[in-house]
Order: C-alpha cells, then sequence, then structure tokens
C-alpha cells in the first residue's frame, strides 16, 4: 500500500468541540527523582540533542517558557491550525519530557527534558475534547490510525529526524491487518527516510488493550519491524502494573510519578502511562543520532536495545529491559547489535570517548607490568576504534474507533482530562 501523502490538514469534516478547551492547570512544583535516575546531569555533558527535529504527533503541544522558540507548530488534523493548541494537556506534557530547556535557578524543583536542545514539531491528530462523525451515524472521538498515517508522514516531510507517537489502540489481529495498513505504509515510509518512531505500547484499560486477551495486538507497536514500542516501569525498574505487553514491546523507561510542562506555563505531576514513557525514549534517540550522527535509525536502535538494562520481574514483559541512557551515549563500539534473548551487559560495553567531560569511576591500577603492557594495548586498539568508526556519514480504524493516549492516573491523558482510575 502507498504512504498517505502527509500533505498540511485542513480541518477535519464535521469536527465538533464536545467541552471547552481548558486542559489542566499547573500544581505545585516539586522535585522528583527521575532526573537522577535517568542521570540527566551526567547525559548532558555527553549531549543534549542540538540540531536535532522531535515530532509529538499528539493533542497538539502549546509554547511554553522551557521550549521557547525551539517549538514550531507542524499541523493540525483537528482545526486546521499548526499544531500549537491543546486543550488536554497531554501532548504538551509529552513535549516536555523529551524537551523542556534548563530551567536556571530553579532547576531543582522544574523538570528537565532528556534532550532539552532538540527541537519540536508539534503535530495536533487527536483529541477527546472534539468529535467527529462515525461511520455508523454517531461520533467518535477525533483521530484515527487514518490521521496517524498522515502525520507521521507530515513528520517525514516537516524534517523530523525523530517521531514520538503516544498514542495506541488495541484490536485483533486480522482486524488490525485491514484497519492500520496506512499505518504500516507511513512507518515503512519513515523507515525508508532514516527517521526513527518511537511509540507507546499502550495500557491495560485504555484504547480497548486487555492483559492477557488472546489475538490481540496494540498499534502502531505490531510493525514493530518500523517503530521502537516502550512500556512502563516503575520505582526500581519494576514493569508498571498498567504496561501492556506483547512482543512487540523492545524497551521500557520510567512512565510512573511523573512530572512535565503545564499548557499555560509552570508543570503539572502525577503523570503516569506508557505514554509518558515513550517521550524518554524518545528524547534519546535524539541524543544518540547528535552524539553518534554516522548512524542509521535502525542502528539508532540497536544502540538503545544493547544498552538496556534487565528488569526485576518483568517476565519477559519489556523487551531488552530498561534504558540506559548514559550506556546508550558511552558505548563502544558505535554500532552495536542488541542480544537476540534479551540486554546485553550494559556495564561491560560502558567506555569513555575521546573529549568526554563525564567523570566515570576509575579502573583498578595494574599490579604488574604484564598488566600495565596489556591495558596500554587495549586502549591502543580502543582509540584506533573509535577514529575508524566515528567517520561522517550521516489507522483509520473499521466502524470510527480511534486511537487513545495510553495514560493512567495524574491530571494529564487522553480522555476527560482526569484519568479515572
Amino acid at each position: 500500500m502507498a504512504p498517505p501523502r502527509g500533505l498540511r490538514p485542513d480541518p477535519a469534516p464535521g469536527i465538533r468541540a464536545t467541552r471547552r478547551c481548558t486542559p489542566p492547570r499547573a500544581d505545585a512544583s516539586g522535585a522528583g527523582t527521575v532526573a537522577a535516575r535517568m542521570r540527566l546531569d551526567d547525559l548532558q555533558l555527553l549531549a543534549t540533542g542540538l540540531g536535532q527535529v522531535v515530532a509529538v504527533i499528539d493533542t497538539g503541544v502549546a509554547p511554553h517558557p522551557l521550549l521557547g522558540s525551539r517549538l514550531r507548530g507542524g499541523g493540525d488534523y483537528l482545526t486546521g491550525g499548526d499544531g500549537l493548541e491543546d486543550c488536554d494537556g497531554h501532548g504538551t506534557a509529552v513535549a516536555g519530557l523529551i524537551a523542556a530547556g534548563p530551567a536556571g535557578a530553579g532547576r531543582t524543583a522544574t523538570p528537565v527534558g532528556i534532550a532539552p536542545q532538540a527541537r519540536l514539531l508539534a503535530i495536533r491528530q487527536s483529541s477527546p475534547s472534539f468529535d467527529v462523525p462515525a461511520p455508523d451515524g454517531g461520533r467518535r472521538a477525533a483521530g484515527d490510525t487514518t490521521t496517524l498515517a498522515e502525520a507521521v508522514v507530515l513528520a517525514i516531510r516537516s524534517g523530523a529526524d525523530v517521531v514520538n507517537i503516544s498514542e495506541a489502540v488495541c484490536l485483533p489481529a486480522a482486524r488490525a491487518a485491514a484497519a492500520g495498513a496506512p499505518l504500516q505504509a507511513a512507518l515503512q515510509a519513515a523507515a525508508a527516510a532514516d527517521v526513527v518512531v518511537v511509540a507507546a505500547a499502550g495500557n491495560v484499560g485504555s484504547g480497548s488493550c486487555t492483559a492477557g486477551e488472546r489475538d490481540q495486538v496494540a498499534l502502531p507497536g505490531w510493525y514493530d519491524a518500523d517503530v521502537l514500542t516502550v512500556g512502563a516501569v516503575g520505582p526500581g525498574d519494576a514493569p508498571a502494573p498498567f504496561t501492556m505487553p506483547g512482543p512487540w514491546v523492545d524497551v521500557a523507561a520510567p512512565g510512573t510519578g511523573l512530572r512535565s510542562l503545564a499548557v499555560g506555563g509552570g508543570t503539572t505531576g502525577g503523570l503516569d502511562g506508557t505514554s509518558f514513557a515513550a517521550p524518554w525514549v524518545a528524547g534519546l534517540a535524539a541524543l544518540v543520532r547528535e552524539r553518534f550522527p554516522e548512524l542509521t535509525a535502525p542502528e539508532v536502535v540497536d544502540r538503545i536495545l544493547a544498552t538496556a538494562r534487565s528488569s526485576p520481574g518483568d517476565g519477559g514483559t519489556l523487551g531488552h529491559g530498561v534504558v540506559d541512557p548514559v550506556a546508550a551515549l558511552t558505548a563502544l563500539p558505535a554500532r552495536l547489535v542488541p542480544a537476540p534473548e534479551g540486554p546485553a551487559d550494559a556495564a561491560a560495553l560502558v567506555a569513555e570517548l575521546p573529549g568526554t567531560r563525564l567523570v566515570r569511576d576509575a579502573p583498578r591500577a595494574p599490579d604488574s607490568p604484564l598488566d600495565l603492557l596489556a591495558a596500554a594495548v587495549l586502549l591502543a586498539a580502543a582509540f584506533v576504534a573509535v577514529v575508524l568508526l566515528r567517520r561522517p556519514g550521516r489507522v483509520r480504524l473499521r466502524d470510527g474507533e480511534h486511537v487513545d493516549h495510553p495514560t493512567r492516573g495524574g491530571q494529564v491523558q487522553g480522555g476527560s482530562g482526569r484519568e479515572q482510575a
């Protein structure tokens, strides 16, 4: 099937606002623990996302002081606007986790995105605050896999290096094959254009996703060859109870108790969902693309998978494990192959790259002249490898079903604005 054209969108036919545009307000700010878990301070000594464009296909992204001029509108499949309106707060929170900039003196109480110098492209393609006519004569929430497919191609045409999709829907496999054909074609077009696409795995109880349901698949994650699918973990890297399992889940990231940007300024907390795990990985992909510009999109994905660490008690539900951003930026060689059965030993792969300012634990001093000679040989070989490797290189759903934002808890989600547990 040919991919969608990805033209700048017009207003959706028959669209109607179902409620006033009142996104969740900012609440009292507070410091979280995720920045320390993700080692954001160390990461930003290595890469910041500079020169990378990350498309956020979501409920729109509202302008915010911590995004500044790095945010631009790409289009709006609801009202035909520029994508810089967000009635739900979902897309703005997702964007903040990717690229909210340093907050100066308030940094300890304000979130900083994983790639704070990346540029953002906002594309609004869905929202529970609007509905459109359904094929059965009723109404359904705006946004489906057809508009999602169009948005992916629009992101490619607009110069995205990475695309984040914090939306998911579950269907029987036979039905998904037909309903998701345009989306699959769009993802294949992204792969052909050397664009990394990251998507949320989905949440149990949202988007028709049910744990243990036989013959059920999640879109977009089901198209595993062309999308990096992300589950969620909580404190201690244990799988979040809501994260949707499936063989297409590739990796996981923190997805509980998060804080990010609120529409109108300030921040909002209590964010739970694979919606908010995916942007960590999309931002990491931007960092890897900056740090290793010679890598192709599949090689960027391979680095993220190969350096992931195992999660306690995941039962095989989290693919290669939990992302290790520092390992993904420091492991050698540049091109890595993930282990087929699970994550590689990231600690064994981590090494300093020339010019790195990050201070890591020093190895124990050799005890003998033979040890010194062996160490010298290994260091020389590593240096040669670095020089050689761092060469320049560079759905529409049947019967009107729609794509949901996989979010649970907190104030921001893809339903009413306050998720009902």
